[in-house]
């Protein structure tokens, strides 16, 4: 008798659920589509694929600001000249193999007590047919005489 009563509740239960719902039962669905997850997949995909044409962009800014940085421990407080800058800059960009810009491309401009050393690069890279990632670099130190 115990059987037949739990039977009848769960007939009962289902029929007011149809009356509720009509032929479109909520069940118990999980997971995802097939369209869902191809969807995913291809953002996942597409943020990899900037990571991978952003990374050696930065990668080559991290060298350029290694060389202004390397200069200004240097030569900070050591009395330099123009040229010994200069000099220095070309050795490290060709240590460092910087491909992007040349030492001829960073400014020394003199100023009050010394001199500004400025690497103020851009640098495109292309993404998916004729969309590029454009990035703004700006790298300034000042060498204290």
């Amino acid at each position: 008798m115990n059987w037949v009563h739990s039977a009848n509740i769960g007939r009962i239960r289902t029929a007011s659920r149809r009356a509720r719902f009509g032929d479109r039962m909520p069940g118990r669905q999980r997971g995802m589509t097939s369209l869902g997850i191809i969807i995913l997949v291809s953002f996942i995909g597409l943020f990899a694929f900037a990571g991978m044409r952003l990374t050696p962009i930065y990668l080559n800014y991290l060298k350029v600001a290694g060389v202004i940085n390397g200069v200004f421990e240097e030569y900070d407080s050591q009395n330099p000249t123009r040229n010994e800058l200069l000099r220095s800059i070309r050795r490290r960009f060709d240590v460092e193999s910087v491909d992007e810009i040349t030492y001829k491309d960073v400014k020394i401009v003199a100023v009050d007590g010394g001199f500004e050393v400025t690497a103020k690069y851009d640098h495109t890279a292309p993404f998916i047919s004729n969309v590029y990632f454009t990035v703004k670099f700006d790298k300034h130190v000042v060498v204290r005489r």
